[in-house]
């Protein structure tokens, strides 16, 4: 006897002739694609979107009252479909700044 099944392995189940997983739709995808390819050109488009895109996320809150902490909300920028996009612009304007302009960026950070 064999312990080799009908798909010619011992115990494993072939993959060959299963559907493929969905391909999800995503709307965004334009928008993201050309905020990614977009190419900073002039250290006032750089200096623009270095000040226009926060360095921290600005809706974390403390909510204190005489001292003490009533409520933490939490940062909800990983909630924005498009925030991996605006910080890696955010951070190439930065870089264009330093490499290409040489200027001091201490004021960004």
């Amino acid at each position: 006897m064999s312990s080799i099944n009908n798909n010619g392995f011992g115990g494993e189940t072939s993959y060959i002739g299963r559907p493929k997983s969905k391909t999800t739709f995503d709307l965004l995808k334009p928008l993201r694609l050309k905020i990614d390819n977009f190419e900073i050109l002039k250290s006032q488009t750089a200096h623009l979107i270095a000040k226009l895109i926060p360095s921290q996320c600005p809706f974390e809150r403390t909510i204190m009252i005489f001292g003490h902490a009533i409520i933490q909300i939490p940062p909800l920028c990983k909630f924005n479909p498009l925030y991996e996009e605006l910080v890696s612009l955010r951070f190439r304007a930065l870089c264009f700044l330093v490499d290409r302009c040489g200027e001091d960026i201490s004021s960004y950070c």
